[in-house]
């Protein structure tokens, strides 16, 4: 009879063994302020790209918002003689692609495939560059396209709005709408820089300067009571657009915003607290009820004031800290009523309420809402009192009738 020699044999039947280990990822998130981005002697752009040892000049496409390239029509000659100036670096692979930007460039998949399309005929690889010149929603596009395609390329964000050079252009999320929801597909993928240009807040609209203010005040809310008294005493100042103030509000918000992503041991959102969401939960249904008449800014707006009254009716926040921040909305030009808030569904029901059932299912299962405790000081609670939010939204509708404030921004975006 033949005998095989003994020797050890792996068995899952008759072990239990697993592998674990804790692998650590490094980013280095650079967010830079200038003027002029594209001025040939202005090398902060040069400077960034150029941070790795190359042999050859490396490839680039941009993207520029199409409302900018008309707000500044010499925008594309600018950037063709920056990159020839800068040919030993970057190698502009072709003219800019002009996009449209706005909500609507998120609210189909045919403009990140257009994205991948150009990335795949110039051969943009991993080592590469994708610029984006643009708003929010244009880097949001993007920035989707960038992390999907080879599985990454380097995305240089350059924000040309408040609210993306204070918010979401200096985050690390990707996203377009799907199914009726707020970024719905996504990605977290850090950009390779950011790059704050403030001459390109010169030829927004007093619409979209406002805009970011919003989120100023948001982070301030739940973060630094000091900040939220700069922004009081800056107010006037802000809603007459004064430069410097503008400038100083956008830095600090920034700030803020990144030191949270990168201290808060959860960069990717893999927890259920989103204290950077604080106000979202109705303002993103209430973009999806108006059919985005309502900007990102002014609903926010709307959210923060619902969620600081629901607040107040729980007993969490003071009445006094709870005017104080409805008075500095308005006072920064925000309308805090629309009537979006008090659309029905064919039940009877209040749409927005969805909201928190949509929030949740977006948070991964188990519903987390930032709310206040005072100015500075936010806390999260994982369930909603719904007689006091729907008496809220009436003490809103109230407040906004009493005040005269209840007339909203109806212009398209």
């Amino acid at each position: 009879m033949f005998l095989s020699p003994k020797r050890e044999c792996f068995s899952i039947n008759r072990m239990s063994s697993r592998i674990e280990t804790n692998i650590s990822v490094n980013w280095h998130h650079q967010i830079l302020f200038t003027k002029d981005v594209f001025n040939a002697e202005n090398p902060i752009l040069y400077d960034a790209l150029k941070r790795e040892a190359q042999a050859t000049a490396r490839k680039t496409l941009i993207v520029v918002d199409e409302a900018l390239s008309k707000a500044q029509p010499t925008l594309t000659a600018q950037i063709k003689a920056y990159f020839k100036t800068h040919a030993d670096v970057l190698d502009l692979v072709c003219d800019p692609i002009i996009m449209e930007g706005g909500e609507r460039t998120k609210n189909s998949y045919f403009h990140v495939s257009e994205i991948h399309s150009h990335l795949d005929r110039y051969h943009i690889d991993r080592h590469s560059y994708l610029i984006c010149v643009g708003g929010g929603a244009l880097l949001d596009m993007v920035g989707l396209a960038a992390a999907t395609a080879h599985r990454g390329i380097r995305h240089v964000r350059i924000p040309t709005t408040t609210l993306s050079q204070n918010d979401s252009g200096v985050g690390v999320k990707n996203g377009i709408n799907a199914f009726g929801k707020k970024n719905f597909i996504g990605t977290f993928a850090p950009p390779f820089a950011v790059i704050n240009d403030f001459q390109f807040l010169t030829t927004l609209s007093p619409r979209d300067k406002r805009n970011g203010y919003v989120e100023a005040v948001k982070v301030a809310c739940i973060r630094d009571q000091k900040f939220f008294e700069e922004i009081e005493s800056k107010a006037d100042a802000l809603n007459h657009f004064e430069p410097a103030s503008m400038q100083r509000l956008i830095f600090r918000c920034a700030e803020l915003h990144t030191t949270h992503i990168a201290t808060c041991g959860d960069p990717f959102e893999m927890g259920s607290a989103r204290p950077l969401d604080f106000g979202h939960w109705a303002a993103h249904k209430l973009e999806q009820i108006s059919e985005y008449r309502l900007s990102h800014g002014e609903a926010v707006a709307i959210g923060i004031a619902l969620d600081c009254l629901y607040a107040q009716n729980m007993g969490y926040l003071k009445q006094k800290d709870c005017d104080r921040i409805l008075r500095l909305l308005e006072r920064l030009g925000f309308q805090l009523w629309t009537n979006d808030l008090i659309h029905e569904d064919a039940n009877g029901q209040l749409v927005v309420i969805e909201g928190l059932e949509e929030f949740r299912e977006h948070l991964g299962g188990k519903l987390t809402i930032t709310l206040l405790k005072s100015i500075g000081q936010g806390f999260e609670v994982n369930e909603v009192n719904l007689p006091s939010m729907l008496n809220a939204i009436h003490l809103l509708k109230e407040r906004s009738t009493e005040s005269g404030n209840s007339k909203v921004v109806t212009a398209q975006i």
